[in-house]
């Protein structure tokens, strides 16, 4: 049986952030300690505004070029969870949000956990219309809203025959 010590850093999280602050407020001074970490929430939220679009076009790149996004994907997400943790308050958390924002590091982080995820579909490239096989014209007399609210529905309407094909 694996045990995975994910649970017991998070329970650990809280209190070594705290350490942080003490050791950092001792150095450095408790107003600039709390500067410090109002700067890292103001960072990561101009991170994270800024990021979002830069990673969706990237991926709109990636998938127009008929290439696999997910490596783009990844690294996008890997983006946005270092500005969530800058925002947290504590200097540990922002130790580790700042090794996510060094492409090195995503590069590895993505090597290491590529094998581990599982694509729902295979990417065939790019956005390509369907095909469809049956089209529906109707005309203005074909369909009125004001009809269904005092017939009910029509039997005979094209929509109700696509259902029954």
């Amino acid at each position: 049986m694996r045990v995975s010590l994910f649970p017991l850093f998070l329970l650990l999280l809280p209190l070594l952030e705290i350490a942080g602050f003490v050791i950092v407020g001792r150095e450095v001074g408790a107003l600039a300690t709390v500067g410090l970490v109002i700067l890292s929430t103001i960072a990561g939220s101009l991170l994270l505004r800024h990021q979002g679009f830069g990673v969706m076009a990237r991926v709109r790149a990636e998938m127009d070029a008929g290439r696999d996004p997910s490596r783009q994907l990844a690294h996008g997400a890997m983006i946005v969870l270092a500005a969530i943790l800058l925002i947290i308050p504590g200097f540990i958390t922002d130790i580790i949000a700042i090794l996510l924002l060094l492409p090195p590091v995503r590069d590895l982080a993505w090597r290491l956990l590529k094998n581990r995820i599982v694509m729902a579909t295979s990417f065939s490239g790019g956005f390509r219309a369907r095909g469809r096989d049956k089209v529906i014209d109707l005309d203005d007399s074909d369909y009125s809203r004001a009809d269904d609210y005092k017939r009910g529905p029509d039997h005979n309407s094209p929509w109700r025959r696509l259902k029954d094909d």
